[in-house]
This record gives C-alpha cells, sequence and structure tokens, in this order.
C-alpha cells in the first residue's frame, strides 16, 4: 500500500510553488495525497515568516499534531520554508516531536530527508546557504489543471527594514530564459492556459546572468508560447518598474493588464525609513506612466499601517496616495516587528490602538474606492476565466476576469473554460454577471 502525504501551505505565492514541488517529489516516490492530515504518513508545513502570528501558527499546528504522532509514531512530521530557516534548531527544541526542518533552498532534498530521519530515528535538520538546484527543474503535482505558478527567480537584494526575506530566502537567482520558456511550453501542452510568474522582485529578473534585466523580454517571449492565454506576474518592486515592462504588458496578447505595485506607505518620510528606494512623487510617476502605456490597467498594492515613527501627518500622506491613484483594491496589514528585522528595534513603536484605528480608516477609504470602480464595470462585457463552483452559492461558478476580478455568474462552466459574461451588478470584492 502507498504511502501517503499531506501538505499545509502557509504565506505567499512561491510557497504555493514549492508545495507543489514537494508534491511532486513524493509522488515520484510513490507517495500519494492523504485524504486528512492526521492519516497521512508524512505531514508537511512549508511555513511563512512574514506576519507576527506565524510563529503562532506554526507552533499551534505543530501542538495539534502532537497527539496524532503520539497515536501513529509512524508519521513523520516536516518542517520546511521561510519560518524553518528562521527558526531552524529551535523548531525541534521546542517540538522535539519533529522529525524534518529544511530550508528553502534544499527542497531537491526532502525524499534523502525522509529517509535518513527513517534510517537514524532522530529528527534531521538541514540547511544549504545557496541555492543549488531550482525547485522550478523538479517534478510538480500542480493544484490546478489551468494555471500554474512558474518561478523566475529566487531571493531578493533589497534592504526593506520590515523584511526577513532577503535573509531566509537569500540574494537574487535568477533562471536563464530558455529554461522558463521550456517549463511554460511544457505546462501549456498540458493544458495550462494561464500562468504567474514569480520572484520577490521580478523587475530586477536577469540582472544576476544578463547583467541588465530582462524582465520585459521574458513577457514578450510569453506571447510566442502556444496554447497560453493569460500571463500573470507578482511582485514588482516600484523602483525597478521601468517603461520597457510596460510596454511589453501593452504590446503583448498575453500578458493581462494587472499591475501589482507595493507601495507600503504614501509618506516619503515613512518610505525613507522602510529603504524603499523611491518616493511618493517616484512612485506616482510610475503609476501615471503605466496608465498612459497600458490600457484598461487595473492597479492593485500591498500597504504597510503603523509601520514604526509613522505620525498622523504620515498616515493621512498614505490616505491621500490611495484616494489620487485609485487601487482597484489594496492588501493592507497592521505592522508587526519580525525578529531579525532594523524595524523590530526602532524607536516609536505605534501603539496597537492607533494602529487598529488607523486601519479600519483605511479600509474604509479602500472600500468606496473598490465599490466605485467595479461599479464602472456594470453594463460591460468581459472575458472570465472559470475557477469553479462558487464558495458562497453552488448555484453559480466563480471565474477571474484578465484584470484579475473575481466575478460570480449562474453555470454550468468548468474550471478551465473561458466564457464572455455581461457585468450587472458590483459589490466592493466581487462583481455578478
Amino acid at each position: 500500500m502507498s504511502k501517503t502525504y499531506f501538505i499545509r501551505t502557509f504565506g505567499c505565492q512561491m510557497n504555493e510553488h514549492d508545495s507543489e514541488r514537494m508534491a511532486g517529489l513524493l509522488e515520484v516516490q510513490g507517495y500519494r495525497p492523504a485524504s486528512a492530515v492526521e492519516k497521512a504518513d508524512v505531514v508537511i508545513l512549508n511555513t511563512c515568516a512574514i506576519r507576527e502570528n506565524a510563529d503562532n501558527r506554526l507552533y499551534g499546528n505543530l501542538g495539534w499534531l502532537k497527539p496524532a504522532k503520539e497515536d501513529r509514531p509512524d508519521m513523520k512530521i516536516v518542517v520546511g520554508g521561510c519560518l524553518a530557516e528562521k527558526d531552524r534548531d529551535l523548531i525541534v527544541e521546542k517540538a522535539p516531536w519533529v522529525d524534518v526542518v529544511f530550508g528553502t533552498r534544499n527542497i531537491e532534498a526532502l525524499p534523502q530527508l525522509l529517509r535518513q530521519v527513517e534510517a537514524q530515528g532522530i529528527p534531521v535538520v538541514e540547511f544549504h546557504e545557496t541555492l543549488e538546484m531550482f525547485p522550478s527543474a523538479l517534478p510538480a503535482r500542480r493544484g490546478s489543471k489551468f494555471h500554474a505558478w512558474i518561478a523566475v527567480q529566487y531571493g531578493c537584494n533589497n534592504s526593506c527594514t520590515f523584511c526577513i526575506v532577503p535573509s531566509v530566502r537569500g540574494v537574487e537567482v535568477s533562471r536563464p530564459i530558455e529554461h522558463i520558456l521550456e517549463e511554460v511550453s511544457d505546462v501549456a501542452a498540458d493544458g495550462v492556459v494561464e500562468v504567474t510568474l514569480l520572484g520577490q522582485n521580478v523587475n530586477s529578473y536577469g540582472r544576476d546572468i544578463y547583467r541588465t534585466p530582462k524582465f520585459a523580454e521574458l513577457l514578450r517571449a510569453m506571447d510566442e508560447v502556444s496554447g497560453l492565454r493569460r500571463v500573470r506576474y507578482t511582485s514588482p518592486h516600484p523602483k525597478d518598474f521601468r517603461e520597457p515592462v510596460a510596454r511589453a504588458m501593452a504590446e503583448t496578447s498575453v500578458v493581462c493588464e494587472h499591475l501589482h505595485l507595493p507601495v507600503q506607505s504614501g509618506s516619503s518620510r515613512v518610505l525613507k525609513s522602510m529603504k524603499r528606494s523611491y518616493n511618493r512623487d517616484r512612485y506616482l510617476a510610475k503609476v501615471s506612466m503605466a496608465r498612459d502605456l497600458i490600457p484598461g490597467l487595473a492597479i492593485t498594492t500591498d500597504i504597510i499601517v503603523g509601520f514604526p515613527g509613522e505620525t498622523e501627518e504620515d498616515f493621512l500622506e498614505t490616505l491621500s496616495l490611495v484616494e489620487e491613484v485609485g487601487y482597484d483594491s489594496s492588501y493592507m496589514f497592521q505592522y508587526s516587528p519580525r525578529p531579525g528585522t532594523e524595524a523590530a528595534v526602532m524607536d516609536d513603536q505605534v501603539p496597537k490602538d492607533v494602529v487598529q484605528e488607523r486601519f479600519e480608516r483605511l479600509t474604509a477609504v479602500q472600500e468606496q474606492i473598490s465599490h466605485r470602480k467595479n461599479q464602472d464595470s456594470i453594463g460591460s462585457e468581459v472575458e472570465v476565466l472559470v475557477e469553479g463552483p462558487s464558495k458562497k452559492d453552488p448555484g453559480k461558478v466563480t471565474g477571474r476576469t484578465r484584470t484579475n476580478k473575481l466575478v460570480h455568474f449562474a453555470g454550468p462552466a468548468e474550471p478551465g473554460e473561458f466564457r464572455q459574461v455581461r457585468i450587472k451588478q458590483a459589490a466592493p470584492h466581487h462583481l455578478e454577471a
């Protein structure tokens, strides 16, 4: 009887990508997906280290798994991902029932580490300080038949004071264009119609191997892949988002009219403290350039509320920037200090009640803007890529427009199908068609 596995993924799309590779590696070894976590022979927690509650989520999950491990001693519990990189030996110290802890740069070692713990009977903790094999070169078990995550770059060379990613993912390492195109062509031949290109800073893609960024060329090359209908990417850094990329988005048929451009704050003073390498005016100039070049562009962003030293005046600058840009939606976060980052030891940490109050004001403003932008779509006909049944209404199906708007409409329709629908109603977070 085949052994089984269960993977629980926390955090970003890169973790989703890495989890698909872990699943692919295990299936090559004969493992099959388990129907429930407590029935699995191998349980993998692929962790995130970005938010304050990341530690709580990991150790909460490990606490919940402890009795399952006591009932079934042969169960193997594995911790990978960014929090594994950060905590390393501390994980086994806090949760000695964990069998394997490994990092973001040695995913290919997973089967060997499981064999090692089986043979030794003691926990195995292993990390590589450099990326020796791109996870994208590994076999994958994709969670979707019509969509694929494609990593074009790993690591980050920026030094944002709030972010721990460079220390847990390492420096930027790009994949050669021909390797990316080969993978995209393979998944398209397998029925995938949409890919999302992933990197911590995709706009600097290629600088390490070609001596100059090649992301615009990569986007243009996507147009040549047979069967591919949509290309998305995340995340760009505003300092590296330049006109050649915007022109490539405008002049290719497959690259979607959606730009996620994280601003983090509307205050130049706070942006300097964050070490974001741009100010408010430069950011707004990038937005204006993108909108001038790309017809029908939707723009989304990330915003941190309550960064150390943020004053009411700074926050009002963020509010005014949100209104000036008119984001289609925003991912808004309350600042939480991460050990190992510069910001965690800064003076003037903002009181939690102040952060909460500002967060609620920002959310209210963004909700109004999102609703207004969605209402502008009423009466228009749009192409939707079907994702599956609606979670709230089984009688409807859900899909996304090229601008990444969520649309609910009457089925039946199969995941991966394209449908032309007419928008009839709008809410802040979705459309009805």
